[in-house]
């Protein structure tokens, strides 16, 4: 459920919403894609965690023989979390915020809202113990579940035209939405949150990775059912008027329009819950990885000092930026179509490690893992590189 609380945040509403208000259910085979490579890539870093029983940062370094290699490996790794994840608590906190204000604290400045959401994230990440934090993540989840699936139930949907979405297409301009819905899907940072959070709570056998598996496949299958009723959400009320101030007030306008104020209560609800679960597993992820490439072995006192540190960071430079009230919706639109174009070298790093036996032994990826493992790496690595050329003008 780390997994479900961590990429179902507002950033995942922001871009799902914005896909099906901009372009209907058209863009839905992308959710379909990238939840399916979401179960691949978590199945695999959780797979070298518990057979490694390191940390996924750890095990990658640990595989790379050249220093200079090694030094890439950690720059790239340390600009995908350390940087991205500072941007994401900005919209995490943000959307929170959002929630707040659109359940009914109509009156709170927005950034007393969001300084006092970042406060409440940094007390429970400084005092917090994990498994109280998982439980409470876990409440965050099926809190959200229920606002969403709920919000969908009593909207009249055209499901012949969602079935059309899922076959392949990319309407004029939606190129960039299809990558930000890829890249709050296949988020990888949560392939590090993973495989530090996974260790002790299954076996390294064959038995405990089975379990690792089933376990990961309902979680992630949950996250992207969720994202997709965004989307349907957004699509089914595209035609009704829009308050014009964005996606995420436009749809809970449309709620209340259709349902009253409960159902805009409820999507508030549900925002909220998306937000602060990822405002907490955000600077765990960092913390974990930074403890991972920096803390040594040797000395859990100083690992924690950095886990600790890391996180708290994090949730400091978050709140700022949404104390000084930059608009997140753009920002969190940009920092995953960038998780996109770093996605596939950290999957092919993942990938990499999965598949050395001299790492994992007999449980090193087969045939079929590979492939499936290769096939995600090529098409995020060919939306990624046909954004960049279309930005450089070498694409119509």
């Amino acid at each position: 459920m780390l997994v479900t609380a961590a990429f179902i945040g507002p950033g995942t509403v922001t871009a799902c919403a914005s896909a099906g208000i901009g372009f209907g259910y058209a863009l839905l085979w992308a959710l379909v894609f990238a939840t399916l490579a979401t179960a691949i890539l978590q199945a695999m870093a959780a797979r070298v965690a518990l057979v490694t029983g390191q940390g996924l940062a750890e095990a990658i370094l640990s595989a790379a023989g050249n220093p200079a290699l090694r030094w890439v490996m950690a720059a790239l790794i340390f600009a995908s979390l350390a940087i991205g994840n500072s941007a994401y608590q900005a919209g995490n906190i943000s959307g929170t915020a959002a929630g707040l204000k659109l359940l009914g604290l109509h009156a709170a400045h927005p950034a007393l809202l969001a300084l006092a959401t970042g406060t409440l994230a940094a007390m429970m990440i400084l005092i917090g113990k994990p498994a109280w934090l998982e439980k409470l993540l876990i409440a965050l989840v099926l809190a959200m579940s229920l606002a969403f699936v709920g919000g969908l139930a009593v909207i009249e949907v055209d499901w012949l035209r969602v079935a059309g979405g899922l076959l392949p297409q990319l309407p004029a301009d939606s190129l960039f939405t299809a990558i930000a819905l890829i890249g709050t899907t296949v988020v990888p940072y949560n392939l590090f949150l993973h495989a530090a959070s996974v260790r002790g709570k299954f076996a390294a056998d064959a038995e405990g990775l089975a379990a690792s598996r089933l376990d990961t496949a309902l979680s992630v299958t949950l996250g992207g059912l969720l994202s997709m009723a965004i989307v349907i959400m957004g699509a089914a009320t595209a035609k009704l008027t829009a308050s014009g101030a964005g996606p995420l007030d436009d749809i809970a306008l449309r709620l209340e329009t259709l349902f009253g104020g409960a159902a805009r209560s409820v999507f508030a609800l549900g925002l909220i819950g998306a937000g602060f679960s990822s405002a907490l597993t955000a600077p765990l992820a960092t913390g974990y990885v930074l403890a991972e490439m920096i803390g040594g072995t040797g000395d859990p006192d100083r690992r924690a000092r950095i886990f600790k540190g890391t996180a708290l960071a994090v949730v400091t430079i978050g709140t700022v930026f949404a104390v000084l009230s930059v608009n997140p919706v753009q920002l969190i639109l940009i920092a995953q179509s960038a998780n996109g174009l770093l996605l596939p070298i950290l999957a092919a790093f993942l990938l990499w490690v999965a598949a050395r036996k001299a790492s994992l032994g007999e449980f090193a990826n087969g045939p079929i893992a590979n492939i499936a493992g290769t096939a995600v790496v090529l098409v995020c690595a060919g939306l990624g590189a046909r954004l960049i050329l279309r930005s450089a003008g070498l694409w119509p």
